[in-house]
């Protein structure tokens, strides 16, 4: 099963962001295909890397694009994000059952979702959520930082000795030609991220 590894963080001040520094650290995965695993775009390829600390799971989308799509609405918690541009993460702790998971997304214009997981519901978490973005026009990529609650997460119980489960993902542009991009191909006949039976793990490095 393919994995990613959160790097742990050295000794942060409390409730400071990663420095670019920190963030070099950490090992990146990176995809550039569909949600089936075909049609490679290298302009629109995802890097992500996470890091960990006591307080927080720290995730970077560095995102290469093409054109950006999103809503008027600017750093802000937004309700259907995934109608427009977005980086997204999807993680289950080991303490859910199969189809209960988190899902936190980002967009280019600093808007973010936290959303509950379960069959037939997606309910608002309503967490302490840190967030940042850059857009970099010159170089067509735009970066996503989230900060979310790691003992929240981890529903009080968090050991680095845990394995989780994680898929990654980005929407680009507007239909009739969105593009829809997986770490861990779905393979669904239409674009369908919601299947947790290909979630990869996420391992927590000292």
């Amino acid at each position: 099963m393919a994995r990613m590894t959160a790097q742990r963080r050295g000794r942060p001040q409390a409730g400071t962001p990663p420095t670019a520094e920190e963030w070099q650290r950490a090992t990146p995965v990176s995809f550039a295909h569909d949600w089936r695993g075909e049609n490679a775009d290298p302009a629109r390829e995802t890097q992500v890397r996470m890091l960990w600390d006591d307080e927080r799971l720290h995730i970077q989308f560095h995102c290469r694009y093409r054109g950006l799509h999103t809503f008027a609405e600017r750093n802000c918690r937004r309700d259907q994000l995934w109608l427009r541009d977005v980086a997204e993460v999807f993680i289950q702790t080991g303490r859910e059952s199969t189809y209960r998971y988190t899902e936190f997304e980002i967009s280019p214009n600093g808007c973010w979702l936290d959303l509950g997981i379960a069959p037939g519901v997606k309910a608002r978490l309503g967490w302490d959520i840190r967030s940042r973005v850059r857009v970099l026009p010159d170089r067509q990529v735009w970066v996503g930082e989230m900060s979310l609650p790691l003992p929240t997460l981890a529903g009080g119980g968090f050991t680095p000795e845990a394995t989780w489960r994680v898929n990654l993902f980005r929407i680009e542009g507007a239909e009739p030609r969105r593009f829809y991009s997986a770490w861990r191909p779905t393979r669904t006949p239409q674009a369908n991220f919601h299947v947790p039976e290909c979630f990869g793990e996420l391992a927590f490095g000292a």
